[in-house]
């Protein structure tokens, strides 16, 4: 419990690598205390360090990722070229994907990708409208899997050098055992598959 409203307002940092943040639930105050191991402490660097890499379509392994994404999403359909109409078939905007990235940057695409590849069935049936209920208008697919990604992005504070919120404390919390790159990918993916379906 926190004495006052004063140390519980914001996050603290106690000690090296200690965070607590204090949340008001039902009229007092709850501490979560998260101690990264170094581990975790390195993993939450490297994905801080991926979601600051920008989608570049002039870097060859950016072009191998959009690449790989059509493969896996259309692998019995040859890519005309990485500017070309058929990109709207996957929800890109336009014929150009990489100007879909901007805020959600390279990871958005790795994202996806994950996504295609190890969870191919959901990701085919999101991607033809295979069940869920239809709307008049929808959200363009690839497209929703970009502001996915800058949603959790947010939602999970991982621009914050120390955590501000209960979500982000919580997701502290799940690093033990997991690459965070992968938790934040799963998390991808259920996302779509709970908000893309309705």
């Amino acid at each position: 419990m926190c004495a006052d409203d004063a140390t519980c307002g914001t996050p603290t940092w106690i000690g090296k690598g200690l965070t607590c943040v204090c949340f008001k639930r039902k009229g007092t105050y709850e501490r979560i205390c998260i101690n990264l191991t170094p581990q975790q402490a390195e993993r939450l660097r490297r994905l801080k360090h991926r979601m600051k890499v920008y989608f570049d379509a002039s870097r060859p392994d950016h072009q191998e990722a959009l690449r790989a994404l059509w493969a896996a999403t259309y692998p019995d359909q040859e890519l005309h070229g990485l500017i070309s109409d058929q990109w709207k078939e996957m929800g890109w905007q336009g014929k150009d994907p990489s100007t879909d990235f901007r805020g959600a940057g390279f990871i958005s695409l790795e994202n996806l990708l994950f996504f295609a590849k190890t969870f191919s069935t959901s990701f085919q049936r999101l991607l033809r409208k295979q069940g869920g209920k239809r709307a008049d208008w929808e959200y363009p697919f690839a497209v929703a899997g970009v502001n996915i990604t800058f949603m959790l992005m947010q939602m999970l504070d991982l621009e914050a050098t120390k955590p501000r919120t209960f979500v982000r404390s919580v997701f502290l919390q799940m690093l033990s055992g997991r690459s965070l790159h992968d938790i934040v990918m799963v998390k991808h993916c259920c996302i779509y598959c709970q908000f893309y379906i309705k």
